[in-house]
């Protein structure tokens, strides 16, 4: 796939029913100047946008910057979402926003060239100060995952979907109910701007010349597998064994997001799709690239709300049967009463689960896949599903008092891994070298100047 120039790309930023806004320079709002400051957008009851004291018919109305290098700023986005780190924070973009009815809420979308867009990706998902090998592997694999979901419109949903309550897609019964969540929840532009795709957060983490170089060294440059986009995933730290794309997503298998290890000796790794190879793995701290405490390294990787989360290659999280009960309601929606277990049923190539069985007093069920299980498990998303159950302590009644997880890795473990990618770049291999480690079989190809 080549294009004759740099395409455009659609990144929903935010929902809500109304949306506060400030202008930093002239835009054009049709024909119609819009002068600089702050003003408020929201949806009526008509379903009509709200907003400079007119009234606009849905579904969307757009601002363009008058002089072409405007920006705007977004009050109160979410970021997060889902996650253990949410908060909320003002945000500063480049190019056009449009304001589109989705649901009964407004979305604000940002509209912009791809190469401007991975401008802030990778001072986003990392610290702009990192080093340049690492921010071209990831140049290279953000590039390539969103020019994949621009261009597999047979992937989309058939319906809106607001960013804050993601629909899942489901399989199974009430024994077994498996769900994932993946990019063609979005149908109203290209990405968001969250975890659940990539983090984009405008202009507001800064970048710095060494991200411009990058950016433009490895301008239209791509990972393609025979003759297609590569779908790069990425992932903050696999755990020491990357995990295969259809044990969380889709039952498609890629042959360059495969099973391997996190590590120059990359094949010998036990089988943790057995239990007992599992356990011994998850509970021990074998060797890997993204095994690393060094502050340096891990500050490349970690922005600041990252570097809240100090254990991510092994953890533990304990709850007492009350607590994890609790929980284990309000997450799923269901009610499993006291829970007697947490059963492991089916584990992918880095021992993450993709599905377990919830044993209440109430029901039983089988649930999956991997975020699902983190999603249960958490107020906003445990780790990762790389994980072994301790009971501890039995009531009169015979269930357990307390439940320890301890698990490894951070997110879904999926392709490129942050942390290892950074002691890679730090240990001296080039861009090269670092993505064709994560992603066996793929071959990098400029596809617009």
């Amino acid at each position: 796939m080549n294009y004759d120039r740099e395409p455009q790309v659609r990144v929903g930023i935010m929902s809500a029913k109304t949306i506060d806004i400030t202008l930093n320079g002239d835009y054009l709002l049709g024909d119609s100047p819009v002068n600089p400051g702050k003003f408020s957008a929201t949806i009526n009851d008509q379903g009509q946008i709200e907003c400079f004291g007119n009234l606009y018919p849905a579904p969307c109305i757009q601002l363009v910057p008058k002089a072409g290098d405007g920006t705007f700023t977004l009050h109160d986005v979410t970021i997060g979402v889902s996650f253990h780190w949410r908060r909320q924070e003002d945000q500063t973009f480049e190019g056009a926003l449009e304001l589109r009815v989705e649901n009964g809420q407004l979305t604000a979308i940002n509209i912009l060239p791809v190469e401007n867009y991975l401008l802030s990706v990778i001072s986003s998902e990392m610290s702009a100060k990192a080093s340049a090998e690492l921010l071209k592997a990831h140049a290279v694999i953000s590039r390539s995952w969103l020019l994949a979901q621009i261009h597999a419109p047979n992937l989309k949903a058939s319906a809106d979907t607001v960013m804050s309550d993601l629909q899942p897609s489901l399989e199974g019964d009430g024994e077994e109910l498996i769900k994932w969540w993946d990019h063609d929840d979005h149908t109203n532009y290209d990405v968001c701007a969250d975890d659940h795709c990539q983090r984009y957060q405008g202009i507001t983490r800064a970048s710095t010349p060494t991200v411009r170089q990058v950016i433009e060294a490895t301008r239209g440059q791509v990972l393609t597998c025979q003759g297609e986009l590569c779908d790069a995933r990425f992932s903050k730290s696999c755990g020491g064994v990357m995990e295969e794309f259809e044990n969380c997503w889709q039952p498609e298998h890629h042959e360059y997001l495969a099973a391997r290890r996190d590590s120059e000796d990359e094949q010998n790794f036990p089988n943790l799709t057995r239990e007992a190879d599992a356990e011994e793995w998850i509970l021990s701290s074998p060797k890997a690239f993204c095994n690393t405490h060094d502050p340096e390294i891990l500050s490349q990787v970690l922005n600041d709300y990252d570097q809240e989360t100090t254990d991510f290659y092994r953890w533990k999280v304990e709850y007492t049967q009350d607590q994890l009960a609790t929980l284990i309601k309000k997450r799923t929606g269901t009610d499993y009463g006291r829970i007697r277990d947490l059963q492991p049923v089916a584990r992918g190539t880095s021992g993450r689960l993709f599905k377990m069985k919830i044993v209440g007093d109430k029901r039983s069920r089988v649930i999956g896949k991997e975020l699902a299980i983190r999603y249960a498990l958490s107020e906003t998303a445990l780790y990762s599903s790389a994980f072994v159950v301790e009971r501890h302590g039995i009531d009169a009644d015979g269930y357990p008092t307390k439940f320890v997880l301890r698990g490894a890795g951070w997110g879904h473990g999926v392709g490129l891994c942050q942390i290892g990618a950074a002691v890679m770049g730090a240990k001296g291999y080039n861009y090269k070298q670092i993505l064709l480690h994560y992603f066996p079989g793929a071959q990098i190809d400029k596809i617009y100047e």
